[in-house]
């Protein structure tokens, strides 16, 4: 067996909470083996209250960065040195760079969003997209869909703390692109089924549909999904969500978030190394 950690190994963590099912530790360290670099990807159980701390240890060992998930995307930004201008724009972070003690926040959840959905040969430019969500992968997704031209998005969040991060992607959204933006409380259910009507997909880009919610849907009337309609889902373990499983059943399209992951992976990656992600052999592993 090829040896695979060495004195020079550079490590690269995840820190989010749960995080225990993430197919991103197996993805990087396949990459890194086929590559022959001599890195090492670990997950690491942290939440809000062990952010600061985790953030110092990314620092104090020297690690080349770090990805960052649920709940940390946001609340890592007071942490770091720099954003990029899509980190800045989005207000979150799933990815940090470490050169030489300096730390740089980005975002690749957006175009990891778009490349998933081209890879299922599904094209939503100049349609219209009804989203649910408004954390730190939503608002990227609504971003780049925008900018790539997306005509109209309907985002749906409860009242609850991002409710004002989604007024301010909808504002942004407006101001800066040519894409109309509109924000519905996901409590009114005749809005949804209205904007859900007249998109050509629906995306589910909450938490709901992993663990521990793997058996809830943000979609309980089935009747809200036709066959023409495509639904996507970012969570990707299951890899059949609840919300993909009423859709297949009404004929429509389904994406899980596999896509998503691989290539908003892969542009981490090229950021930590300078080397492409090889992606249809990561692929062939996990799809």
């Amino acid at each position: 067996m090829t040896e695979r950690i060495t004195g020079h190994t550079e490590l690269i963590g995840l820190i989010a909470t749960p995080i225990r099912h993430s197919l991103s530790p197996t993805m990087h360290n396949e990459a890194f083996a086929k590559l022959g670099l001599d890195y090492a990807y670990l997950a690491f159980e942290v939440g809000n209250d062990e952010l600061p701390d985790a953030i110092k240890g990314i620092k104090a060992l020297g690690l080349r960065g770090s990805n960052v998930s649920m709940p940390n995307k946001q609340a890592v930004i007071p942490y770091l040195d720099h954003l990029s201008p899509a980190a800045e724009m989005v207000g979150a972070v799933n990815t940090i760079v470490n050169d030489q003690g300096v730390l740089t926040g980005h975002i690749t959840d957006g175009t990891g969003f778009m490349s998933g959905l081209k890879q299922s040969d599904v094209n939503i430019v100049g349609e219209k997209m009804t989203i649910c969500g408004a954390g730190g992968a939503a608002t990227a997704i609504c971003i780049q869909a925008a900018l790539d031209g997306v005509k109209e998005i309907a985002i749906f969040n409860r009242q609850d703390a991002f409710y004002e991060n989604a007024a301010r992607t909808v504002k942004m959204i407006n101001e800066k692109t040519d894409c109309k933006a509109t924000l519905f409380d996901l409590d009114n259910q005749d809005a949804l089924r209205k904007e859900i009507a007249e998109s050509a997909i629906f995306v589910n880009a909450t938490g709901v549909g992993m663990k521990p919610l793997q058996n809830q849907s943000l979609i309980t009337d089935s009747t809200m999904l036709r066959p023409e309609l495509v639904v996507a889902d970012v969570v990707y373990v299951p890899s059949e969500t609840k919300l993909l499983a009423l859709a297949k059943e009404q004929g429509c399209k389904t994406v899980n978030g596999l896509g998503m992951m691989l290539w908003q992976g892969a542009a981490a990656f090229e950021m930590w190394t300078g080397q492409e992600m090889p992606v249809d052999y990561i692929r062939e592993l996990l799809f």
